[in-house]
């Protein structure tokens, strides 16, 4: 059975920071990409951070600067550092595995968690 779950939301001040996770299991983590989606109410899910297996990162304009992603193979987890939080970065953060290494391509959701900004 696979399952990613998040955790580390929660409530947070304007500058303050965050660090998501996100634990895998049922899967082999070293063969997929592993990306940090977010959903802010009324807006569409968008594509935050992304940590391809072999390493290599990539993130949205809006968090340049201020995230971090990186994974630990040996953990079969993905972290999202959040520095200098902006209220703009209120939203339910989805972590997602995708790989085109295994038969189907399959890729996986969790279950989001709240992160909100506010003073």
């Amino acid at each position: 059975q696979v399952q990613l779950v998040e955790s580390g939301g929660g409530l947070v001040q304007p500058g303050g920071s965050l660090r998501l996770a996100c634990a895998t299991s049922g899967i082999i983590f070293r063969v997929f990409h592993m990306s940090w989606y977010r959903q802010a109410p009324g807006q569409q899910r968008e594509l935050v951070a992304v940590v391809a297996s072999g390493g290599s990162v990539d993130y949205a304009d809006s968090v340049k600067g201020r995230f971090t992603i990186s994974r630990d193979n040996s953990k079969n987890t993905v972290y999202l550092e959040m520095n200098s939080i902006e209220p703009e970065d209120t939203a339910v953060y989805y972590c997602h595995a995708r790989t085109t290494a295994l038969i189907g391509n399959p890729s996986y959701w969790g279950q989001g968690t709240q992160v909100t900004v506010s003073s």
